[in-house]
């Protein structure tokens, strides 16, 4: 009798240590028979890549009236979805204004968005505009700008550019180390070592 008393006293001792024994064995089952979630892959990162190429082409735009816009030509050119914009080598350019005035621009590289109207020139770029007249029929000088790099807003005609640019209006050269020029309010802004040489026009 006393020997049953000894054991069941051990049991009661040691019975604890077996229920914390049996709650995590049961713990550990249930951890892995839960069904897990499936995880989500990374997404894609975008890469700028291509979507499509031109050879020898020609892209025009017009505006509601049905009249030429914008034309742009180049040897080769590539389409990045990821900006909707396109590369384009050895490019030129016909931009008409709501005055129907031509300006051209040039370049061995150049890079434009979906419509042309703003376009990046890079190596050797040139932006020109022929002699013509306003609204009141005052006579505005031929404008040519020259440089390694050129930033044109064809639709609110204007040149910028971080880079040393040349600037010739009529018989009047400028040169800067970069520029701003807003052809709609006649107003240049050049900085850094500026040089002008300023040619009297001729008196009848």
């Amino acid at each position: 009798m006393n020997k049953l008393r000894d054991w069941m006293d051990q049991i009661t001792l040691y019975l604890p240590v077996l229920l914390m024994g049996l709650l995590a064995l049961a713990t550990y089952w249930l951890v892995r028979s839960t069904p897990t979630l499936p995880q989500r892959s990374p997404a894609a990162s975008v890469q700028h890549l291509p979507d499509y190429f031109m050879h020898q082409f020609s892209v025009k735009t017009f505006d509601a009236r049905g009249m030429l816009k914008s034309e742009v030509m180049g040897r080769d050119a590539r389409h990045f979805p990821d900006t909707d914009t396109l590369e384009i080598d050895q490019v030129h350019i016909r931009s008409f204004n709501e005055d129907g005035q031509l300006t051209t621009a040039t370049a061995r590289r150049a890079l434009a968005n979906s419509n042309a109207s703003e376009v990046q020139l890079i190596g050797q770029a040139l932006v020109e505009r022929k002699a013509t007249h306003d609204k009141s029929g005052k006579e505005q000088a031929a404008l040519t700008f020259r440089g390694e790099f050129l930033h044109a807003f064809m639709d609110t005609e204007r040149v910028k550019s971080h880079q040393p640019v040349e600037l010739t209006r009529g018989s009047d050269r400028f040169t800067a180390n970069s520029m701003d020029y807003d052809n709609r309010e006649r107003v240049m802004v050049l900085t850094g070592r500026v040089r002008g040489q300023l040619v009297p026009s001729k008196t009848p």
